[in-house]
């Protein structure tokens, strides 16, 4: 009966406070905590259709849509999480009722039951016990590494996102690099032919000096 209660409690803790405290009391509407999952379902699904329609407005569609998507399925797993507490509280009260009903019989001794018997009987019930938390367990343990794969995915889908927007940056601001650069090289060139110019003028060698003018003829007589 402990691991039971053991794993009653484990299946509590994907509910809101305010059902643990009504479910560990044992007056919890089941019923109605499904109704009130049912409408939080609903309000997620309107919600994000209308998020989708304004997606579509924005220049970013898809990363608008990626985040609506994440947010939607992280409440619906949420979501989810309650329900199968739901479910599992059940089996877990109809199993500890036939458990209680087994204690009341085996408590009760028959002449007919042999003291083999009734240790067979316990046994059982034990396996039984132990059966059901091992099952809990593992639920409770099930839905905490989908979790925390849930959230590596998102941190990978996020890591990539960011490094796609960063590739598209750069593939958006190549074209003015190349221009930049190319200009760049043209006024170097420029620049070299201009010096070059300037030395070429500056090692010009001089033209020969003109020849000393012939002297003046003498008038004849």
């Amino acid at each position: 009966m402990k691991n039971i209660v053991l794993a009653m409690l484990m299946a509590l803790g994907s509910l809101p406070l305010w059902a643990q405290s009504n479910a560990a009391a044992g007056n919890a509407d089941f019923e109605a905590e499904r109704s009130r999952l049912a409408a939080e379902r609903a309000a997620i699904e309107a919600r994000f259709d209308k998020e989708r329609a304004a997606c579509y407005q924005k220049f970013a569609v898809e990363d608008c849509l990626r985040d609506s998507r994440k947010r939607r399925r992280a409440e619906t797993d949420h979501i989810k999480r309650q329900e199968s507490a739901i479910n599992d509280i059940e089996r877990q009260r109809r199993g500890a009722a036939e458990l209680e009903k087994l204690d009341q019989k085996a408590a009760t001794r028959r002449p007919q039951d042999t003291p083999e018997k009734q240790d067979e009987s316990r046994q059982a019930q034990k396996d039984r016990e132990q059966r059901a938390a091992d099952h809990a367990a593992s639920r409770a343990a099930t839905a905490a590494e989908a979790d925390e794969r849930r959230r590596e995915l998102e941190a990978k889908q996020k890591a990539h996102a960011d490094e796609q927007a960063k590739a598209a940056q750069r593939r958006a601001e190549a074209p003015a690099a190349v221009e930049r650069f190319e200009s760049k090289q043209q006024k170097a060139a420029e620049h070299r032919a201009s010096r070059e110019r300037q030395n070429a003028e500056r090692t010009k060698p001089r033209g020969a000096p003109l020849p000393p003018a012939s002297p003046a003829s003498s008038p004849s007589r």
